[in-house]
C-alpha cells in the first residue's frame, strides 16, 4: 500500500489550479479532462459558450471541479482580460496549459499582415502573456507548470505551414526561456509536440483521406493521433512526477518525428 500511496502522490493533482486556453474542444479539452481527472481544479478558457459549457458540464457531471471562462486570445488586450478572468473561479494557477491556436494556412506568398499578427498573437503571443502573469507567483510559491502544444511544423515543413510553424517554432524557444527563468524556483516549462491528429484543427486535412493514410503511415504505431493520447503525458507534465523535466519538446506523434 506504501508503494501504492507514493506513486498516487507523485502524479495527483488535488488541491492543483489549472487553466487550459483552447479547453474546449481537441487535445485541450483532453488535457482539461485528464488534469481534472487528476484531481485539478480546472479552468476551460476557449471563445465559444456552447463548446465551453458542454466540457464543463461533463467535468462536473463526472465529480469534478471545473468552470469555464469566455476569452478572446487575439489582442492583447482579450489576453490581458482573460487574466484577470481565469483566477476568479478558483485563484491563481499552478499549471497553465496553452493549448489554443489558430492554423490559417494560405500560401506563403499569401501571408499578409493580418494573417501574420492573428497567428503571431494568438499561438505566441498569448503563451508569453500568461507565463509573465502567472509565472513569477508560481515561482513565489515554489510550484508551477507551464505547458505549450506546439506542432510538427515547428521542426519541419509540410501542409503549408507557413506562419504557423514560426508561430509554433518560436513557442518551443519560449519554454525554454521560461524554463532557465523560473525552474530554479520550482516551475517548470514543457512542450508537447503532437504528430497529425484528428481534431477540428485539421478538418479541412481530413477531407483527403489519401493524405490521413498517408500521415498515418508515416507514424511508427500505424495510426494518426487521437486527442486522448495527450492526457498521460499532460498529467505527467503537470505534476510532481515532473519536477526535473524543464525545457523539453516532448513529442507525442507515434514516431512521425522519427520516420
Amino acid at each position: 500500500m506504501t508503494g501504492q500511496s507514493s506513486l498516487g502522490d507523485l502524479f495527483s493533482l488535488e488541491g492543483r489550479t489549472a487553466v487550459v486556453t483552447g479547453g474546449s474542444s481537441g487535445i485541450g479539452r483532453a488535457i482539461a479532462t485528464a488534469l481534472a481527472n487528476a484531481g485539478a481544479a480546472v479552468v476551460v478558457l476557449a471563445r465559444g459558450r456552447q463548446a465551453l459549457d458542454a466540457t464543463v458540464t461533463d467535468l462536473t457531471d463526472a465529480g469534478c471541479r471545473a468552470a469555464a471562462v469566455v476569452g478572446d486570445l487575439s489582442t492583447r488586450a482579450g489576453i490581458r482580460s482573460a487574466c484577470d478572468d481565469v483566477v476568479e473561479p478558483f485563484g491563481e494557477p499552478d499549471v497553465v496549459v496553452s493549448s489554443a491556436g489558430i492554423n490559417l494556412r494560405p500560401p506563403m506568398a499569401e501571408i499578409d499582415e493580418a494573417v501574420w499578427d492573428a497567428t503571431m498573437t494568438v499561438n505566441l503571443e498569448a503563451p508569453f502573456w500568461l507565463g509573465q502573469r502567472f509565472g513569477p507567483g508560481m515561482a513565489e510559491r515554489g510550484y508551477g507548470r507551464l505547458i505549450h502544444v506546439s506542432s510538427q511544423q515547428a521542426h519541419r515543413a509540410f501542409v503549408t505551414s507557413g506562419a504557423y510553424g514560426v508561430s509554433k517554432g518560436g513557442l518551443e524557444s519560449l519554454a525554454r526561456s521560461q524554463a532557465e527563468a523560473w525552474s530554479p524556483h520550482g516551475v517548470t516549462a514543457n512542450t508537447l509536440v503532437p504528430g497529425f491528429v484528428l481534431t477540428p484543427l485539421n478538418r479541412r486535412l481530413q477531407d483527403d483521406p489519401a493524405r490521413v493514410a498517408a500521415l498515418a503511415d508515416r507514424t511508427l504505431v500505424g495510426r494518426n493521433g487521437l486527442p486522448a493520447d495527450f492526457a498521460g503525458p499532460a498529467v505527467f507534465l503537470a505534476s510532481a512526477a515532473s519536477s526535473y523535466v524543464t525545457g523539453q519538446s516532448i513529442h507525442v506523434d507515434g514516431g512521425f518525428s522519427v520516420h
